[in-house]
């Protein structure tokens, strides 16, 4: 099944070494404590079977807290290597701090959070012995752009299973040549702020295609990134709006209307510190 072909929030695709991921999760970025865990739970109540966290963020302990309390289990879980932990002789204990924290034996998906100069390749090494000792099922990578999956993929023996870069109608220009790139090498790209953190919720463009389904602004763009091939990871704290940005596999954008919506491109980058498109 691709991403596109999805007819729910618990469908999967195959990433890595046939390992299923749910096409879409939740975000819990700026989340902690009770809030993580309300939000997990809502979202697994409207049918996500998926969270994505990081190191970083500090709350991977309530986010594995969470996933395990939820009823019938089998939460898919990305968390990521944090900038300050890279290098062949941090990698691990970074790696084993998280798997504490979440609470698991095995972590689902494990990604390197930013293209460090220097350090990510051998980063990449150390991950992809985590991966052949069986701790964790997937690797990844995070804010790669062209030039850093290439010179990834030129050395890898594992090649990433997933890029996870920011992506909506209004940066999709400047960032097609990268999905293209991981389209060509079967790495499945995630969409990290596909709502804009609600920047672009009023857009004139959205609005005008969201009147036409009668959804919602945040249900176009979530479905635009489905229909694109992209798992989005949307963040919502709210219990109706994380059911609503479930409810999205019931309609289809039509060409044209995934037309104007490609048309909004204003390189529009929410975090500008996390924009890799400069990073060397």
């Amino acid at each position: 099944m691709t991403v596109a072909d999805a007819t729910g929030p618990g469908d999967t695709v195959v990433i890595g070494d046939k390992v299923p991921m749910p096409v879409l999760g939740l975000g819990v970025f700026q989340l902690s404590g009770r809030q993580v865990r309300t939000s997990v739970a809502a979202a697994v109540d409207a049918g996500y079977r998926h969270v994505d966290t990081a190191s970083i963020y500090g709350n991977e302990a309530d986010v594995g807290r969470a996933a395990r309390d939820a009823p019938g289990g089998g939460v898919f879980v990305t968390t990521k290597l944090w900038n300050s932990d890279q290098g062949a002789g941090s990698v691990r204990p970074a790696f084993e701090r998280s798997r504490r924290a979440l609470g698991v034996d095995v972590v689902d998906l494990y990604l390197i959070h930013w293209p460090v100069p220097r350090l990510r390749l051998d980063s990449w090494q150390v991950m992809e012995e985590l991966l052949e000792e069986g701790k964790v099922r997937a690797i990844g990578v995070s804010n790669y752009m062209e030039r850093h999956l290439d010179e990834l993929l030129a050395v890898a023996k594992h090649p990433p299973a997933v890029n996870q870069i920011e992506l909506s109608p209004f940066c999709y220009r400047s960032r097609a040549a990268v999905v293209e790139r991981c389209r060509q090498a079967g790495i499945v790209v995630q969409s990290f702020s596909p709502l804009t953190q609600g920047r672009m919720l009023r857009d004139p463009g959205v609005a005008a295609v969201a009147g036409r389904h009668r959804r919602s602004a945040a249900q176009v763009l979530i479905r635009w990134a489905l229909q694109k091939g992209v798992v989005p990871l949307p963040r919502s704290t709210n219990p109706q709006r994380i059911a609503a940005n479930a409810d999205v596999f019931g309609f289809a954008l039509t060409d044209d209307d995934m037309a104007v919506l490609d048309g909004l491109d204003r390189n529009l980058v929410v975090q500008p510190g996390w924009d890799p498109t400069g990073a060397p």
